[in-house]
């Protein structure tokens, strides 16, 4: 049977509306950023360490010099053991991602596709780079990408032109670079996820210890004013038993945390062409002027020695 055409138009009107009011969600990494204007506080630090809170090695290697108007990468190394495995929401093991963020001085941007030598293209292929925030075209982020490929992740930087940009000027300039490897511990409403140790809400001793639901194990203890229990979820083992006394605070979790978060600063140096010619050209001086000098003493020794012999 044919539905009426009024209803089609119902059908319709109901999936534009859906679509168009839709709100957007952001995935690693901007959900733990959202909440923040800059990823680096005033204090320096880099708001990933909000979440994930065990610190690891993070490096970055960028020139030394750059000219202006120039494309150069910036890699970013984010190194550990590959053999190990997180623990996934669900509580499986699984492999650990990493994601960095590469805070550049204003007006340094991603450098376009076009722009990228042969060599540059290959090292970023599979790799997408988003902005921080629409304002912000001299932050980038990348992440989450899988861990065992991608321990060291370029990015091609285009340095900006003081000629063109009245408001950049030649000197040096700082970055702030984060790298990350693994989940975090703490979720950006504050509460702790299942990739974290789990401690006893108060002193007292452990009454039960009994399975929940989805993988959870729930432990209770027996405390000086009743009873309390804490939930943990599946990914860390329980590693106390019936009859156990524990103080408030003490871990009754192991801890699977294996990733971590770490930054790093690093500086370049927006040069002027034309200073480098001139002190290209001012060693050029100085060895014409050590030559000559050379020229001048053999002259002189040539002269003293023919009036030695007359």
């Amino acid at each position: 049977m044919r539905r009426p055409l009024s209803a089609l138009l119902g059908s319709l009107l109901s999936l534009v509306v859906l679509v168009a009011g839709a709100s957007p969600s952001w995935a690693y990494p901007f959900y733990a950023q959202q909440n923040y204007a800059s990823p680096r506080e005033a204090t320096g630090k880099i708001v990933c360490a909000n979440c994930h809170l065990a610190k690891k090695a993070t490096r970055v290697e960028v020139p030394q010099a750059v000219f202006p108007d120039t494309v150069f990468k910036a890699e970013v190394e984010i190194p550990y053991d590959t053999a190990v495995q997180q623990v996934a929401g669900d509580g499986s093991p699984t492999g650990l991602n990493v994601g960095a963020v590469v805070m550049l001085p204003d007006g340094f941007t991603l450098a376009p596709q076009d722009r990228l030598s042969e060599e540059l293209k290959e090292e970023t292929q599979g790799i997408y780079y988003t902005q921080y925030s629409e304002t912000q075209p001299n932050i980038l982020l990348v992440g989450p990408l899988p861990g065992d490929q991608h321990q060291k992740i370029v990015f091609p930087i285009l340095s900006p032109d003081p000629a063109t940009d009245s408001a950049i000027h030649f000197g040096k300039y700082q970055l702030h670079v984060g790298g990350n490897r693994g989940r975090g511990q703490v979720n950006p409403t504050g509460e702790k996820t299942n990739n974290n140790a789990f401690t006893a809400p108060a002193a007292g001793t452990v009454a039960s210890i009994e399975p929940g639901e989805n993988g959870t194990t729930l432990v209770t203890l027996t405390t000086a004013t009743g009873s309390v229990s804490e939930t943990v979820p599946a990914g860390p083992s329980v590693i106390v038993k019936v009859g156990d006394t524990v103080e408030a605070g003490a871990p009754i979790s192991s801890d699977p945390n294996v990733g971590g978060f770490g930054q790093v600063d690093a500086e370049v140096v927006l040069q002027d062409p034309v200073r480098i010619y001139g002190l290209l050209a001012f060693f050029a001086l100085v060895a014409l002027s050590q030559i000559l000098l050379v020229l001048k003493k053999r002259q002189v020794e040539k002269v003293q020695a023919a009036e030695g012999i007359v």
